[in-house]
């Protein structure tokens, strides 16, 4: 049977080993939000920078005269025939009812 003296050494022993854990604990969290704290001021320094890259490499687009030619004009409407006349009468009295 262990006397009271190993009994107290034991509880010192488990005693110091507990507070060596608690103090790594802290380390390695601190060390841990510091590693976080530097990834976010990095990532958001190489935004700043690739964004302001960006601005200066592209400038607003101008109109081209390419664009332009794209374009299609704009089809000259039929005049009315009646047979269109006809249908249209009908899609105006089916709408309004």
């Amino acid at each position: 049977m262990p006397t009271s003296t190993q009994l107290h050494q034991d509880a010192e022993a488990k005693f110091k080993r507990k507070e060596l854990q608690r103090q790594d604990g802290c380390a390695a969290m601190a060390e841990y939000e510091a590693a976080g704290r530097a990834t976010l001021e990095r990532t958001a320094r190489l935004r700043a920078l690739r964004l302001s890259r960006e601005t200066v490499a592209t400038p607003a687009p101008a109109k081209s005269p390419a664009s332009a030619k794209l374009k299609t004009p704009a089809k000259p409407k039929k005049p009315p025939t009646a047979k269109r006349a006809k249908r249209a009468k009908r899609v105006a009295a089916a709408v309004s009812t």
